[in-house]
């Protein structure tokens, strides 16, 4: 028989975790104790908000999920900010928070607040652990569901009952979670699609955004641009997925881009969203933007697509591998008198 803390800490390792961002209260006390005798290195904070940011920043760093550890109500009211950050960027990060004990729970105890209710707009997913026996799936599910497909943050509020609890449920080996199943292959009749219209295009332009770091394709992104000849701009998000140096590259567009980028946006008949979400910072009137082009939007996240402009050609899949697929049928490319003209 564990605890359910020591099914915490079981199951931190079990997904790898090395560093946690925190500060402690009374609803982790036991919590801080055990990570006192395990294997971690936590980093003590000042604020939540600073131990939730600086969780992000450790993923966006790192390639890893981060973690952080809060205490219960205005320790994991605090942290709100932080997880919409990561929730718009897609960041990676499991945000545990401590709870009053479960019988205590609606009936406005010291230090009590609803914090799924709270963090439900601002997270992929959040859980209250009602049962310690569900505890270490719990825990393996939401490395898992960050981590995987759109990435996120996601909250595990954890109560003090449920803390002391023992049970006899191990964490699992495998992650099997219905209805979650993110798509990983992008349908190969759109990908022909997508090549063809490559073929065909005159005026192309590849739009990158954070998606790229993310699914790690930046080599297969520039053997794309370099075999077709097609310029390359990226989002704020994106900066670092194609090397800026290039004599592709057209640096950032949007708002507070360049010039060049801009203009190629606006004149181009094949506009390739890899990875971005067409942010407002960078359409500004959304009917005004790309009037011409054939728009193509490649995402993981199957409801990203179209949300703000209709894609023409839609591919569902991560990046990096719709990318290595497509490489294979785009032939090398002659756009001269594009670049010239944007150059």
């Amino acid at each position: 028989m564990r605890t359910g803390v020591e099914c915490l800490i079981d199951g931190l390792q079990h997904a790898g975790v090395k560093t946690i961002f925190g500060i402690p209260g009374g609803a982790v006390l036991d919590i801080f104790d055990a990570l006192y005798r395990a294997p971690f290195h936590f980093i003590l904070t000042r604020h939540e908000q600073g131990a939730t940011h600086m969780a992000d920043g450790y993923a966006r760093a790192t390639g890893k999920t981060g973690c952080c550890l809060l205490t219960s109500g205005p320790g994991a009211a605090n942290a709100v900010s932080a997880l919409a950050t990561a929730h718009m960027d897609a960041i990676p990060m499991v945000c545990i928070t401590g709870q009053v004990p479960s019988s205590m729970i609606g009936n406005d105890a010291f230090q009590e607040a609803d914090v799924t209710g709270i963090t439900r707009p601002v997270t992929k997913h959040n859980y209250l652990v009602r049962n310690v026996d569900d505890l270490p799936r719990i825990v393996a599910e939401a490395f898992h569901i960050a981590s995987t497909g759109k990435p996120g943050p996601v909250v595990i509020d954890l109560p003090k009952d449920i803390q002391r609890s023992k049970t006899k449920s191990v964490t699992p080996d495998k992650v099997d979670i219905r209805g979650y199943k993110p798509n990983m292959t992008g349908h190969p009749k759109q990908i022909e699609r997508l090549a063809s219209a490559i073929a065909k295009a005159k005026r192309p332009v590849l739009y990158v955004g954070g998606g790229a770091i993310t699914s790690g394709a930046s080599a297969e992104l520039f053997k794309l641009a370099q075999t077709a000849r097609i310029p390359v701009t990226t989002t704020l998000m994106g900066l670092g997925a194609f090397p800026e140096t290039d004599e592709l590259s057209l640096r950032m567009l949007g708002m507070h881009g360049s010039v060049p980028a801009n203009y190629a946006v606006q004149a181009c008949d094949l506009l390739i969203a890899a990875g971005a979400r067409f942010d407002d910072r960078v359409t500004g009137k959304l009917s005004d933007f790309a009037p011409d082009a054939t728009v193509v939007h490649i995402d993981i996240d199957p409801t990203s697509i179209s949300k703000n402009i209709t894609a023409d050609i839609p591919v569902v899949g991560d990046l990096k591998t719709v990318l290595c697929d497509l490489n294979k049928l785009v032939k090398p490319g002659d756009n001269a008198a594009w670049l010239k003209q944007i150059a």
